[in-house]
C-alpha cells in the first residue's frame, strides 16, 4: 500500500486509479454495452480514456482526475481543467524530470488550481523540488518512510529560485 502525503501531512486517499488498459473501458461487452464507470467513486483515468469517454467520466457524481505520462502534453486537457479535481503526473523513473515541467505548465500557463499529484517512482529527496514546481500531493514509493518524507519539506531553509509554492 502506498503512502499519500498531501499538504505536508500523511493523508488517506479516496481516489481509485482505473487500470491503464484503456481497451477494457472501450470494448463492447457480450451485452452490447461498454462498461459503466462507478458513479460515486473518485476516479483517476488514463489520458486516452479521458479523451475517449470524457463526457461520461465528468458527468458522474464522483470526482474525476486524469493520469498524465511524461510524454503527455498538459495543453491537451486545457479545455477540461476546470472540471478535473486531480491531475496525477507519473514519474516512471526517478531520473525522468518531465513531470516537473508538466506541473509548472499546469499551474502557471494553464492556471490549474486543483490537486496535482506526483505518482510512480517518487522519492523523499525529490519532494521539496516537486512542491516548488506545483505538486501538492505525493504517492510515496513503498520503500519510502512517511516521517522521513515529511522532513524533506523543511530540509532547506533558504531558497533562491522562484517557485510555485
Amino acid at each position: 500500500m502506498t503512502t499519500l502525503v498531501r499538504d505536508g501531512c500523511v493523508a488517506t486517499d479516496s481516489w481509485r486509479r482505473l487500470d491503464g488498459n484503456v481497451g477494457r473501458w472501450l470494448a463492447v461487452g457480450e451485452d452490447g454495452f461498454v462498461p459503466d464507470f462507478p458513479a460515486d467513486a473518485d476516479l483517476i483515468a488514463p489520458l486516452a480514456l479521458l479523451h475517449a469517454r470524457g463526457d461520461e467520466l465528468l458527468e458522474r457524481k464522483g470526482r474525476t482526475g486524469v493520469l498524465l505520462q511524461p510524454h503527455d502534453d498538459p495543453a491537451t486537457i486545457a479545455g477540461t481543467l476546470q472540471r478535473l479535481a486531480l491531475i496525477a503526473v507519473n514519474f516512471p523513473k526517478f531520473g525522468d524530470g518531465r513531470g516537473y515541467s508538466s506541473a509548472r505548465l499546469l499551474r502557471e500557463r494553464h492556471g490549474y488550481r486543483g490537486e496535482v499529484r506526483a505518482v510512480g517512482d517518487v522519492l523523499r529527496d525529490q519532494l521539496l523540488l516537486m512542491k516548488r514546481c506545483g505538486f501538492d500531493s505525493f504517492e510515496l514509493r513503498e520503500d519510502q518512510e512517511a516521517t522521513e518524507a515529511l522532513a524533506a519539506f523543511s530540509a532547506l531553509g533558504e531558497q533562491y529560485q522562484t517557485s510555485y509554492a
